[in-house]
């Protein structure tokens, strides 16, 4: 062999282990059933969270009720006067509406206050209510007493409107009787030309 071929074979044993030591690159793939495992995992955290969130939301909203139920028992005092039922109940959180001169509508800032009053005994479904009719002093005993059962019956009737049960709304009036306020003018006749409402039965 020449001198020439032996250079020749040096070089291809030397290039040969060359790449023979050089590592190969190894390529890792992710397993497609471990990543679905993160993304599961991930996603009953997410639920878990959720979860908890809700029942935290649930908890608060409870208590929420719980506090304005014992608002509304604290609310409550026996009337003076019975009721058409027996002994009756007020409470500062039903709210009185008022009427204009010998009129019986139902006023927007009143039906505001009848919504409030409905959203209230919402809650309550086993309580009953007895609203009370009242006129100023003008007019006669008989047309007050039937503007008195209007004006009761307006307001009971916007209550059923809202959803309100009839058999738990009973009316009576008192016509010019039961005035809020004694006096003898404008002022004195816009308090008593109202609705009032009290519980017959917690």
């Amino acid at each position: 062999m020449g001198k020439k071929s032996l250079i020749v074979l040096i070089l291809i044993l030397c290039l040969g282990l060359v790449l023979a030591g050089c590592p190969k690159k190894t390529v890792v793939k992710e397993e497609p059933s471990a990543r679905k495992a993160e993304e599961q995992a991930l996603a009953e955290r997410e639920k878990a969270a959720k979860l908890e969130a809700e029942k935290a939301a649930r908890i608060r909203e409870e208590e929420a009720k719980r506090e304005k139920e014992k608002e509304f028992e604290k609310s409550l005092v026996a009337k003076r006067e019975p009721g058409i039922a027996g002994e009756v109940f007020e409470s500062k959180m039903l709210k009185d509406i008022h009427f204009d001169f010998d009129k019986y509508d139902i006023r927007p800032e009143d039906a505001e206050s009848l919504k409030e009053n409905a959203s209230l005994l919402m809650k309550y479904s086993s309580v009953k209510i007895q609203i009370e009719g009242h006129c100023d002093e003008r007019g006669t005993n008989e047309y007050n007493l039937a503007l008195g059962e209007r004006r009761a019956n307006a307001a009971k009737n916007y209550l059923i409107s809202l959803g309100l049960s009839a058999d738990r709304i009973s009316s009576i009036s008192y016509g010019e009787e039961r005035p809020v306020d004694p006096g003898h003018d404008e002022e004195a006749w816009a308090k008593n030309r109202r609705g009032h409402f009290v519980i017959l039965s917690k």
